[in-house]
C-alpha cells in the first residue's frame, strides 16, 4: 500500500511540474506573439477635405492626406481649372473666409527660409509643394509624400493642421519672393483635424 501511496504522489509531484512548466511555455509564448503583433500594429491617420472655389472660378475637388510610418502622402484630385500648369501650396492659417483666399495668408514657412522649389539646397518653404498640370477637361491630380510633415503631431515645424491648400491660376516660377507670382488663388480648403 505504502509503494502505491509513494507512486501515487509521484505522479502527482510531476503532473504539478508539467503543469507548471507547460503553462509558464505558454504565458512565455503568448507574450512573445503580443509583442511581435503590437511592432505590426502601424497606426495611419487620413484626413479628407473638399477644395472649394475662391476669385469667381469654378475650380473644386477633394484633397486627402494621409500619414503612416512617418510620411504624408497628400492626394488631390482637381477640377474645373483653366488648361496647363497651376501652382499649389500650403498656406498657413485654415481660413477659407475671404472670396480671393487671402485670409490664409502666406505660405506655410515655419524654418523661416526662402521660397523655392522642394527641395532646394538654399531653403524651401514648408509650404512650397510646386506645380502641376491640369489637361483640357480642367481635371488634375496631385501627388506628393514627405516625412517632413506630420499630422497632429507636437512639432510645429512639421505639423500641417490649421493650415490651408490653395491651388493658383498660375505657375510657381520658385523664385520670385515671398509666394512664386503664381497668381490667383482659384480654390481653398482649411486643414482642421
Amino acid at each position: 500500500m505504502k509503494k502505491i501511496q509513494i507512486t501515487a504522489m509521484s505522479l502527482l509531484v510531476l503532473l504539478a511540474f508539467s503543469c507548471k512548466q507547460a503553462k509558464k511555455e505558454a504565458e512565455t509564448t503568448t507574450d512573445e506573439v503580443v509583442e511581435e503583433v503590437k511592432e505590426e500594429i502601424v497606426e495611419v491617420k487620413t484626413i479628407s477635405f473638399s477644395m472649394e472655389a475662391k476669385s469667381d472660378s469654378n475650380v473644386g475637388g477633394e484633397v486627402t492626406f494621409t500619414e503612416e510610418n512617418g510620411t504624408v502622402i497628400m492626394k488631390a484630385k482637381l477640377s474645373g481649372l483653366t488648361e496647363g500648369e497651376h501652382a499649389i501650396h500650403i498656406h498657413e492659417k485654415a481660413d477659407c473666409s475671404s472670396a480671393d483666399g487671402k485670409s490664409t495668408g502666406g505660405h506655410w514657412n515655419p524654418t523661416f527660409q526662402p521660397h523655392a522649389k522642394w527641395g532646394a539646397d538654399g531653403g524651401y518653404h514648408k509650404g512650397d509643394i510646386g506645380n502641376f498640370v491640369a489637361d483640357a477637361e480642367g481635371n488634375a491630380s496631385v501627388d506628393f509624400g514627405t516625412s517632413e510633415w506630420c499630422i497632429g503631431c507636437d512639432d510645429e515645424t512639421k505639423n500641417i493642421v490649421g493650415k490651408a491648400v490653395i491651388v493658383h491660376q498660375g505657375i510657381d516660377d520658385y523664385t520670385s519672393q515671398p509666394s512664386g507670382a503664381a497668381g490667383a488663388r482659384v480654390a481653398c480648403t482649411g486643414i482642421i483635424q
